[in-house]
Protein backbone atom coordinates (compact mmCIF):
# COMPACT_ATOMS: atom_id res chain seq x y z
CA UNK A 1 0.00 0.00 0.00
CA UNK A 2 1.86 3.21 -1.03
CA UNK A 3 2.12 6.02 1.62
CA UNK A 4 0.59 9.09 1.66
CA UNK A 5 2.68 12.17 0.79
CA UNK A 6 3.19 14.09 4.48
CA UNK A 7 1.58 17.12 3.09
CA UNK A 8 -1.88 15.52 1.91
CA UNK A 9 -1.69 13.54 4.99
CA UNK A 10 -1.86 17.14 6.89
CA UNK A 11 -4.07 18.59 4.76
CA UNK A 12 -6.52 15.15 5.38
CA UNK A 13 -6.38 15.90 8.72
CA UNK A 14 -6.89 19.57 8.81
CA UNK A 15 -9.72 18.66 7.01
CA UNK A 16 -11.21 16.15 9.59
CA UNK A 17 -10.78 18.18 12.02
CA UNK A 18 -12.60 20.94 10.61
CA UNK A 19 -15.56 18.62 10.06
CA UNK A 20 -15.73 17.05 13.87
CA UNK A 21 -15.25 20.72 14.77
CA UNK A 22 -17.03 23.37 12.55
CA UNK A 23 -20.29 24.75 12.82
CA UNK A 24 -22.68 24.81 9.72
CA UNK A 25 -24.42 28.04 8.53
CA UNK A 26 -27.60 26.82 9.16
CA UNK A 27 -28.50 26.06 13.05
CA UNK A 28 -29.01 22.66 13.80
CA UNK A 29 -31.92 20.72 14.93
CA UNK A 30 -32.09 19.94 18.44
CA UNK A 31 -34.23 16.96 19.69
CA UNK A 32 -33.50 16.23 23.67
CA UNK A 33 -35.43 12.72 24.47
CA UNK A 34 -34.92 12.52 28.31
CA UNK A 35 -36.77 8.88 29.66
CA UNK A 36 -38.16 8.34 32.58
CA UNK A 37 -36.10 5.73 35.42
CA UNK A 38 -33.69 4.54 32.49
CA UNK A 39 -30.97 2.70 33.92
CA UNK A 40 -27.62 2.66 32.41
CA UNK A 41 -27.94 -1.04 32.84
CA UNK A 42 -30.42 -1.15 30.39
CA UNK A 43 -29.00 -0.50 27.21
CA UNK A 44 -26.96 -3.29 25.48
CA UNK A 45 -24.43 -0.18 24.47
CA UNK A 46 -23.65 0.68 28.27
CA UNK A 47 -24.29 -3.40 29.40
CA UNK A 48 -23.81 -6.24 27.29
CA UNK A 49 -25.30 -8.07 29.77
CA UNK A 50 -28.33 -6.58 29.33
CA UNK A 51 -31.54 -9.09 29.22
CA UNK A 52 -33.48 -6.12 27.01
CA UNK A 53 -33.00 -5.82 23.53
CA UNK A 54 -31.87 -2.17 22.58
CA UNK A 55 -30.82 -1.60 18.72
CA UNK A 56 -31.76 1.86 18.74
CA UNK A 57 -30.41 2.98 21.51
CA UNK A 58 -27.16 0.71 20.49
CA UNK A 59 -27.48 2.19 17.01
CA UNK A 60 -27.35 5.85 18.58
CA UNK A 61 -24.27 4.94 20.20
CA UNK A 62 -22.35 3.47 17.28
CA UNK A 63 -23.36 6.59 15.01
CA UNK A 64 -22.24 9.24 18.40
CA UNK A 65 -20.57 10.04 21.40
CA UNK A 66 -21.24 7.60 24.57
CA UNK A 67 -20.93 9.55 28.02
CA UNK A 68 -20.10 7.19 31.02
CA UNK A 69 -19.82 9.91 33.74
CA UNK A 70 -22.89 11.64 33.18
CA UNK A 71 -25.10 12.49 36.16
CA UNK A 72 -28.57 14.23 36.58
CA UNK A 73 -28.97 16.79 38.79
CA UNK A 74 -31.18 15.23 40.97
CA UNK A 75 -31.79 11.99 41.65
CA UNK A 76 -35.26 11.94 41.13
CA UNK A 77 -37.78 13.19 38.36
CA UNK A 78 -39.14 16.56 38.58
CA UNK A 79 -35.88 18.92 39.88
CA UNK A 80 -33.65 16.98 37.08
CA UNK A 81 -36.52 18.32 34.64
CA UNK A 82 -36.60 21.92 35.85
CA UNK A 83 -32.58 21.93 35.90
CA UNK A 84 -32.56 20.51 32.02
CA UNK A 85 -34.39 23.13 31.29
CA UNK A 86 -33.41 25.69 33.02
CA UNK A 87 -30.00 25.29 33.40
CA UNK A 88 -30.03 26.04 37.15
CA UNK A 89 -29.95 23.21 40.10
CA UNK A 90 -33.86 22.99 41.45
CA UNK A 91 -32.72 23.02 45.24
CA UNK A 92 -32.59 27.08 44.22
CA UNK A 93 -36.09 27.06 43.59
CA UNK A 94 -39.36 26.52 45.66
CA UNK A 95 -38.69 22.79 45.85
CA UNK A 96 -35.78 21.49 47.82
CA UNK A 97 -36.57 18.37 48.23
CA UNK A 98 -39.02 15.59 46.84
CA UNK A 99 -41.18 15.98 43.63
CA UNK A 100 -44.63 17.72 42.63
CA UNK A 101 -46.69 15.00 43.83
CA UNK A 102 -49.83 14.98 41.17
CA UNK A 103 -50.35 17.21 38.09
CA UNK A 104 -52.17 19.95 40.13
CA UNK A 105 -49.13 21.12 41.13
CA UNK A 106 -48.49 25.33 40.65
CA UNK A 107 -46.11 26.16 38.04
CA UNK A 108 -42.02 25.40 39.58
CA UNK A 109 -40.36 27.67 36.61
CA UNK A 110 -40.31 30.94 37.70
CA UNK A 111 -42.01 33.91 35.93
CA UNK A 112 -39.64 35.23 33.95
CA UNK A 113 -36.81 32.47 33.76
CA UNK A 114 -35.30 32.01 30.84
CA UNK A 115 -35.57 28.26 29.74
CA UNK A 116 -33.63 26.62 26.73
CA UNK A 117 -37.21 26.61 24.89
CA UNK A 118 -37.12 30.36 25.20
CA UNK A 119 -34.03 31.12 24.43
CA UNK A 120 -34.47 29.02 21.19
CA UNK A 121 -37.43 30.17 20.27
CA UNK A 122 -36.66 33.59 20.31
CA UNK A 123 -33.87 32.92 17.89
CA UNK A 124 -36.06 31.53 15.42
CA UNK A 125 -36.77 27.65 16.75
CA UNK A 126 -40.23 26.16 15.90
CA UNK A 127 -40.53 24.55 19.75
CA UNK A 128 -42.22 21.61 20.77
CA UNK A 129 -42.99 19.46 24.27
CA UNK A 130 -44.30 16.01 23.99
CA UNK A 131 -44.70 13.16 26.65
CA UNK A 132 -44.32 13.90 30.23
CA UNK A 133 -44.77 17.48 31.77
CA UNK A 134 -44.29 17.11 35.65
CA UNK A 135 -43.10 20.50 36.15
CA UNK A 136 -46.56 22.25 37.35
CA UNK A 137 -48.74 24.98 35.28
CA UNK A 138 -51.61 27.05 37.07
CA UNK A 139 -55.14 25.56 36.67
CA UNK A 140 -57.91 28.17 36.56
CA UNK A 141 -60.77 27.35 39.43
CA UNK A 142 -64.14 27.94 39.52
CA UNK A 143 -63.89 29.75 42.68
CA UNK A 144 -61.14 31.64 41.79
CA UNK A 145 -58.61 29.83 44.60
CA UNK A 146 -55.41 28.49 43.65
CA UNK A 147 -55.14 24.43 43.15
CA UNK A 148 -53.49 22.65 45.97
CA UNK A 149 -53.02 18.62 46.69
CA UNK A 150 -56.72 19.60 49.28
CA UNK A 151 -58.54 21.93 46.55
CA UNK A 152 -58.60 20.40 43.10
CA UNK A 153 -62.01 19.99 42.71
CA UNK A 154 -62.53 23.56 41.30
CA UNK A 155 -60.06 23.46 38.47
CA UNK A 156 -62.23 24.61 35.67
CA UNK A 157 -60.68 22.23 32.88
CA UNK A 158 -62.23 24.47 30.05
CA UNK A 159 -60.10 27.24 30.74
CA UNK A 160 -56.40 27.83 29.31
CA UNK A 161 -53.79 26.98 32.09
CA UNK A 162 -50.89 29.85 32.85
CA UNK A 163 -47.56 29.65 33.30
CA UNK A 164 -47.44 25.92 32.10
CA UNK A 165 -45.10 25.27 28.52
CA UNK A 166 -46.87 27.97 26.19
CA UNK A 167 -45.58 30.39 28.45
CA UNK A 168 -41.53 29.46 28.95
CA UNK A 169 -41.08 28.74 25.09
CA UNK A 170 -42.82 26.06 24.13
CA UNK A 171 -45.08 26.79 20.70
CA UNK A 172 -46.39 23.22 20.71
CA UNK A 173 -47.28 21.20 23.40
CA UNK A 174 -48.72 17.44 24.09
CA UNK A 175 -48.45 16.15 27.26
CA UNK A 176 -49.48 14.41 30.26
CA UNK A 177 -49.45 16.81 33.42
CA UNK A 178 -47.09 14.64 35.22
CA UNK A 179 -46.27 10.97 35.94
CA UNK A 180 -48.43 8.36 34.61
CA UNK A 181 -49.11 7.36 38.04
CA UNK A 182 -50.24 10.94 38.92
CA UNK A 183 -53.91 12.29 38.75
CA UNK A 184 -55.33 13.89 36.64
CA UNK A 185 -55.18 11.21 33.49
CA UNK A 186 -55.61 13.41 30.70
CA UNK A 187 -53.47 14.98 27.29
CA UNK A 188 -53.01 18.83 27.58
CA UNK A 189 -52.73 20.53 24.50
CA UNK A 190 -50.72 23.47 23.95
CA UNK A 191 -52.62 25.28 26.85
CA UNK A 192 -55.98 23.62 27.59
CA UNK A 193 -56.93 20.12 28.32
CA UNK A 194 -57.71 18.23 25.41
CA UNK A 195 -60.76 16.65 27.25
CA UNK A 196 -61.81 16.97 30.57
CA UNK A 197 -61.02 14.63 33.29
CA UNK A 198 -65.12 13.67 34.03
CA UNK A 199 -64.91 10.34 35.00
CA UNK A 200 -62.62 8.50 38.46
CA UNK A 201 -59.86 5.85 37.97
CA UNK A 202 -59.96 3.38 41.48
CA UNK A 203 -56.09 3.54 41.07
CA UNK A 204 -54.04 0.19 40.65
CA UNK A 205 -52.16 -1.14 43.67
CA UNK A 206 -50.13 -3.76 41.24
CA UNK A 207 -46.04 -3.26 42.67
CA UNK A 208 -43.49 -5.54 41.41
CA UNK A 209 -44.26 -9.15 41.23
CA UNK A 210 -47.60 -8.63 39.45
CA UNK A 211 -46.91 -6.70 36.53
CA UNK A 212 -45.84 -3.24 38.12
CA UNK A 213 -48.53 -1.67 36.48
CA UNK A 214 -49.33 0.84 40.04
CA UNK A 215 -51.28 4.28 39.38
CA UNK A 216 -52.98 6.62 41.97
CA UNK A 217 -56.92 7.28 42.43
CA UNK A 218 -58.30 9.94 40.42
CA UNK A 219 -60.03 11.66 37.74
CA UNK A 220 -59.18 10.71 34.31
CA UNK A 221 -60.38 12.06 30.84
CA UNK A 222 -63.35 9.46 28.99
CA UNK A 223 -60.54 6.93 26.84
CA UNK A 224 -57.97 7.87 28.67
CA UNK A 225 -55.89 4.50 28.12
CA UNK A 226 -52.40 4.04 29.94
CA UNK A 227 -51.13 1.66 27.37
CA UNK A 228 -51.25 4.41 24.60
CA UNK A 229 -49.26 6.90 26.00
CA UNK A 230 -46.09 5.98 24.99
CA UNK A 231 -47.63 4.96 21.20
CA UNK A 232 -49.05 8.34 21.48
CA UNK A 233 -46.20 10.25 22.59
CA UNK A 234 -44.25 8.60 19.86
CA UNK A 235 -46.70 9.52 16.88
CA UNK A 236 -47.12 13.17 18.21
CA UNK A 237 -43.45 13.81 17.75
CA UNK A 238 -42.89 11.58 14.67
CA UNK A 239 -46.01 14.07 13.54
CA UNK A 240 -44.07 17.41 14.63
CA UNK A 241 -40.73 16.45 12.59
CA UNK A 242 -42.39 15.38 9.45
CA UNK A 243 -44.24 19.21 10.18
CA UNK A 244 -40.85 20.76 10.65
CA UNK A 245 -39.52 18.82 8.03
CA UNK A 246 -42.06 20.01 5.10
CA UNK A 247 -42.10 23.43 6.34
CA UNK A 248 -38.16 23.46 6.20
CA UNK A 249 -38.63 22.03 2.48
CA UNK A 250 -41.12 24.76 1.82
CA UNK A 251 -38.84 27.41 2.75
CA UNK A 252 -34.85 26.32 1.38
CA UNK A 253 -33.66 29.81 1.81
CA UNK A 254 -34.22 30.24 5.33
CA UNK A 255 -35.51 27.11 6.66
CA UNK A 256 -36.73 27.49 10.60
CA UNK A 257 -34.85 24.65 12.66
CA UNK A 258 -36.67 23.07 15.67
CA UNK A 259 -35.95 21.97 19.07
CA UNK A 260 -38.57 19.23 20.29
CA UNK A 261 -38.50 18.37 24.07
CA UNK A 262 -39.76 15.02 24.29
CA UNK A 263 -39.84 13.72 28.13
CA UNK A 264 -41.03 10.38 27.82
CA UNK A 265 -43.00 8.62 30.70
CA UNK A 266 -41.58 4.94 30.26
CA UNK A 267 -40.29 2.97 32.12
CA UNK A 268 -41.52 4.77 34.91
CA UNK A 269 -44.44 2.88 36.65
CA UNK A 270 -46.61 2.01 36.10
CA UNK A 271 -45.49 -0.51 33.63
CA UNK A 272 -47.75 -0.08 31.01
CA UNK A 273 -46.45 -1.75 27.45
CA UNK A 274 -48.37 -1.94 24.45
CA UNK A 275 -49.87 -5.61 23.91
CA UNK A 276 -47.25 -5.98 20.77
CA UNK A 277 -43.94 -5.51 23.63
CA UNK A 278 -45.73 -7.64 26.44
CA UNK A 279 -43.26 -10.72 27.15
CA UNK A 280 -40.72 -9.19 24.67
CA UNK A 281 -38.03 -9.91 26.96
CA UNK A 282 -36.75 -11.70 30.28
CA UNK A 283 -37.14 -9.17 32.49
CA UNK A 284 -41.08 -8.66 33.11
CA UNK A 285 -42.64 -5.86 32.20
CA UNK A 286 -40.21 -3.22 32.98
CA UNK A 287 -38.06 -4.91 30.12
CA UNK A 288 -40.66 -4.92 27.79
CA UNK A 289 -41.49 -1.29 28.75
CA UNK A 290 -37.71 -0.09 27.93
CA UNK A 291 -38.12 -2.39 24.78
CA UNK A 292 -40.60 -0.11 24.03
CA UNK A 293 -39.07 2.82 24.85
CA UNK A 294 -36.25 2.09 22.24
CA UNK A 295 -39.00 1.28 19.93
CA UNK A 296 -40.06 4.54 20.32
CA UNK A 297 -36.43 6.02 19.90
CA UNK A 298 -36.40 4.00 16.62
CA UNK A 299 -39.61 6.15 15.23
CA UNK A 300 -38.03 9.12 15.78
CA UNK A 301 -34.49 7.90 14.27
CA UNK A 302 -36.68 6.84 11.05
CA UNK A 303 -38.21 9.83 10.76
CA UNK A 304 -35.41 12.24 10.72
CA UNK A 305 -33.58 9.43 7.99
CA UNK A 306 -36.86 9.99 5.75
CA UNK A 307 -36.92 13.45 6.24
CA UNK A 308 -33.25 13.96 5.54
CA UNK A 309 -32.90 15.50 8.67
CA UNK A 310 -30.37 13.36 10.54
CA UNK A 311 -27.28 15.53 9.30
CA UNK A 312 -28.04 18.68 10.52
CA UNK A 313 -29.88 17.71 13.80
CA UNK A 314 -28.10 16.72 17.21
CA UNK A 315 -30.19 14.16 19.03
CA UNK A 316 -29.42 13.61 22.54
CA UNK A 317 -31.03 10.54 25.07
CA UNK A 318 -30.78 10.29 28.25
CA UNK A 319 -32.96 9.77 31.13
CA UNK A 320 -34.00 12.14 34.19
CA UNK A 321 -32.42 9.67 37.28
CA UNK A 322 -31.37 5.90 37.58
CA UNK A 323 -33.66 3.06 37.22
CA UNK A 324 -36.62 2.20 40.14
CA UNK A 325 -34.91 -1.50 40.32
CA UNK A 326 -34.36 -2.81 44.21
CA UNK A 327 -32.61 -5.66 44.86
CA UNK A 328 -34.99 -8.23 44.66
CA UNK A 329 -35.89 -7.53 40.95
CA UNK A 330 -31.79 -7.87 40.08
CA UNK A 331 -32.29 -11.47 42.16
CA UNK A 332 -35.35 -12.43 40.24
CA UNK A 333 -34.69 -11.59 36.55
CA UNK A 334 -30.82 -11.57 36.61
CA UNK A 335 -30.92 -7.94 35.24
CA UNK A 336 -29.02 -4.90 37.15
CA UNK A 337 -30.67 -2.00 35.55
CA UNK A 338 -27.87 0.24 36.94
CA UNK A 339 -25.21 -1.21 35.88
CA UNK A 340 -23.53 -1.96 39.10
CA UNK A 341 -23.66 1.15 40.49
CA UNK A 342 -24.49 2.00 44.04
CA UNK A 343 -28.25 2.15 44.67
CA UNK A 344 -31.52 3.04 42.68
CA UNK A 345 -33.58 6.22 41.96
CA UNK A 346 -33.79 8.80 44.13
CA UNK A 347 -30.58 7.44 46.06
CA UNK A 348 -27.54 10.17 46.39
CA UNK A 349 -25.04 6.80 45.56
CA UNK A 350 -24.06 6.58 41.87
CA UNK A 351 -27.08 5.05 40.76
CA UNK A 352 -29.95 7.14 41.45
CA UNK A 353 -27.86 10.22 39.44
CA UNK A 354 -25.76 8.16 37.06
CA UNK A 355 -27.89 8.08 33.92
CA UNK A 356 -27.08 6.97 30.26
CA UNK A 357 -26.40 9.66 27.79
CA UNK A 358 -26.12 9.34 24.26
CA UNK A 359 -25.69 11.98 21.60
CA UNK A 360 -25.00 12.13 17.70
CA UNK A 361 -24.87 14.57 15.50
CA UNK A 362 -22.85 14.08 12.32
CA UNK A 363 -19.79 15.83 11.39
CA UNK A 364 -19.56 17.03 14.69
CA UNK A 365 -19.53 14.37 16.73
CA UNK A 366 -17.04 11.66 15.61
CA UNK A 367 -18.93 7.99 15.59
CA UNK A 368 -18.69 5.40 17.72
CA UNK A 369 -16.54 7.74 20.51
CA UNK A 370 -16.95 7.69 24.25
CA UNK A 371 -16.47 10.36 26.81
CA UNK A 372 -15.44 9.85 30.48
CA UNK A 373 -15.92 13.47 30.90
CA UNK A 374 -18.00 14.16 34.33
CA UNK A 375 -20.82 16.10 33.23
CA UNK A 376 -24.69 17.19 34.06
CA UNK A 377 -27.89 17.55 32.30
CA UNK A 378 -27.68 21.15 33.08
CA UNK A 379 -25.15 21.42 30.85
CA UNK A 380 -27.35 20.62 27.80
CA UNK A 381 -28.71 24.29 27.62
CA UNK A 382 -25.09 25.83 27.40
CA UNK A 383 -24.16 23.06 25.28
CA UNK A 384 -26.74 24.11 22.63
CA UNK A 385 -26.25 27.93 23.01
CA UNK A 386 -22.22 27.49 22.52
CA UNK A 387 -23.44 25.22 19.58
CA UNK A 388 -25.39 28.63 17.30
CA UNK A 389 -22.24 30.96 18.15
CA UNK A 390 -23.78 32.42 20.95
CA UNK A 391 -23.53 33.52 24.63
CA UNK A 392 -25.49 32.78 28.09
CA UNK A 393 -27.35 35.56 29.35
CA UNK A 394 -25.67 36.34 32.84
CA UNK A 395 -28.81 35.94 34.58
CA UNK A 396 -29.72 32.43 32.90
CA UNK A 397 -28.72 28.73 33.33
CA UNK A 398 -26.43 29.51 36.26
CA UNK A 399 -25.21 26.00 36.86
CA UNK A 400 -25.04 25.02 33.02
CA UNK A 401 -21.30 24.66 31.59
CA UNK A 402 -21.16 24.08 27.42
CA UNK A 403 -19.17 20.77 26.43
CA UNK A 404 -19.57 21.32 22.85
CA UNK A 405 -15.88 20.92 23.04
CA UNK A 406 -16.10 17.44 24.29
CA UNK A 407 -18.86 16.47 21.16
CA UNK A 408 -16.22 17.80 18.93
CA UNK A 409 -13.23 16.36 20.32
CA UNK A 410 -11.44 19.17 21.06
CA UNK A 411 -11.55 19.46 24.65
CA UNK A 412 -8.31 18.16 26.46
CA UNK A 413 -8.83 19.01 30.24
CA UNK A 414 -12.15 18.54 32.51
CA UNK A 415 -15.05 21.35 31.08
CA UNK A 416 -16.22 21.02 34.79
CA UNK A 417 -15.06 22.32 37.98
CA UNK A 418 -17.78 20.16 39.98
CA UNK A 419 -21.14 19.20 40.36
CA UNK A 420 -23.78 18.80 42.79
CA UNK A 421 -26.10 15.95 43.14
CA UNK A 422 -29.35 16.07 45.13
CA UNK A 423 -31.33 13.27 46.62
CA UNK A 424 -35.08 12.76 46.75
CA UNK A 425 -34.62 13.72 50.60
CA UNK A 426 -32.80 16.70 50.24
CA UNK A 427 -29.83 15.38 50.79
CA UNK A 428 -26.82 17.24 49.14
CA UNK A 429 -23.23 15.69 47.47
CA UNK A 430 -20.79 17.56 45.45
CA UNK A 431 -18.16 15.51 43.00
CA UNK A 432 -15.18 16.71 41.90
CA UNK A 433 -12.92 15.03 39.64
CA UNK A 434 -12.03 11.25 41.69
CA UNK A 435 -13.88 12.25 45.14
CA UNK A 436 -17.35 12.32 45.98
CA UNK A 437 -18.54 13.97 49.11
CA UNK A 438 -21.85 13.14 50.72
CA UNK A 439 -22.76 15.94 53.79
CA UNK A 440 -25.17 15.08 56.55
CA UNK A 441 -25.98 11.83 56.11
CA UNK A 442 -24.67 8.43 56.26
CA UNK A 443 -27.38 6.76 54.34
CA UNK A 444 -28.81 6.78 51.20
CA UNK A 445 -31.16 9.65 50.99
CA UNK A 446 -33.49 8.09 48.85
CA UNK A 447 -35.16 4.51 48.80
CA UNK A 448 -32.27 2.14 49.47
CA UNK A 449 -31.66 1.10 52.85
CA UNK A 450 -30.31 3.09 55.21
CA UNK A 451 -32.20 6.00 54.04
CA UNK A 452 -31.38 8.77 56.81
CA UNK A 453 -28.45 7.50 59.27
CA UNK A 454 -27.66 11.10 60.57
CA UNK A 455 -24.27 11.80 62.03
CA UNK A 456 -23.62 11.58 65.81
CA UNK A 457 -26.81 9.52 66.32
CA UNK A 458 -26.62 5.91 67.77
CA UNK A 459 -26.11 3.78 65.12
CA UNK A 460 -24.07 6.18 63.15
CA UNK A 461 -19.86 5.48 63.48
CA UNK A 462 -18.32 8.21 66.08
CA UNK A 463 -16.88 10.90 64.26
CA UNK A 464 -17.91 10.35 61.11
CA UNK A 465 -19.85 13.53 60.03
CA UNK A 466 -20.82 12.18 56.54
CA UNK A 467 -19.67 10.13 53.57
CA UNK A 468 -16.38 10.15 51.31
CA UNK A 469 -15.58 8.15 48.14
CA UNK A 470 -12.90 7.99 46.12
CA UNK A 471 -14.58 6.78 42.85
CA UNK A 472 -11.23 5.98 40.85
CA UNK A 473 -10.84 2.77 43.81
CA UNK A 474 -13.67 2.79 44.97
CA UNK A 475 -16.66 3.22 42.05
CA UNK A 476 -19.15 0.97 44.05
CA UNK A 477 -18.44 3.43 47.33
CA UNK A 478 -18.06 0.84 49.72
CA UNK A 479 -15.18 2.22 51.69
CA UNK A 480 -16.07 5.97 53.42
CA UNK A 481 -12.30 7.97 53.75
CA UNK A 482 -14.29 10.66 55.19
CA UNK A 483 -12.11 9.90 59.02
CA UNK A 484 -9.04 10.22 56.55
CA UNK A 485 -9.04 12.82 54.31
CA UNK A 486 -9.88 16.00 56.38
CA UNK A 487 -8.63 18.21 53.90
CA UNK A 488 -11.05 17.09 50.95
CA UNK A 489 -13.59 17.31 53.36
CA UNK A 490 -13.15 20.85 53.83
CA UNK A 491 -12.20 21.89 50.07
CA UNK A 492 -14.99 20.41 49.25
CA UNK A 493 -17.40 21.63 51.77
CA UNK A 494 -16.35 25.17 51.42
CA UNK A 495 -17.22 24.57 47.01
CA UNK A 496 -20.33 23.76 48.05
CA UNK A 497 -20.87 26.45 50.44
CA UNK A 498 -19.97 28.95 47.70
CA UNK A 499 -21.75 27.72 44.79
CA UNK A 500 -24.82 27.86 46.96
CA UNK A 501 -24.48 31.31 48.26
CA UNK A 502 -23.19 32.72 45.55
CA UNK A 503 -26.16 31.24 43.74
CA UNK A 504 -23.81 30.14 40.44
CA UNK A 505 -21.39 27.79 39.79
CA UNK A 506 -20.65 28.97 36.36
Amino acid sequence: MKKIPALLACLLMVFAAHRLGAQTDTPPNIIVILCDDLGQGDPGCYNPQSKIPTPNIDRLAAEGMRFDDMHTPSSVCTPTRYGTLTGRYCWRSRLKNGVLWSGYEPALIEEDRQTLASFLQDRGYTTAAIGKWHLGWNWATTDGQPVSRSHFEAVDFSQPVTRGPADVGFDYCHLIPASLDMAPYLWLETDRAAQAPTEQTPGSDRRWNDGGGFWRAGAIAPGFNFYDVVPNTTEQAVAFIERSAAAQRRNTDNPQPFFLYMPTPAPHTPWMPAPEFQGATQVGWYGDFVAQTDWSLGRVLAALDRNGLTDNTLIIFTSDNGSHWPEGQMEEFGHDANNGWRGMKADIWEAGHRVPFIARWPGTIEPGSISQQTLCLTDIFATCVEALGEDLPDDAAEDSISFLSVLNGQATQPVREAIVHHSLGGTFAIRQGDWKLVLGNLGSGGFTAPRNLRPGSEDAPEGIGGQLYNLSNDPAEQHNVWAENPEVVDELTALLERYKTEGRSR
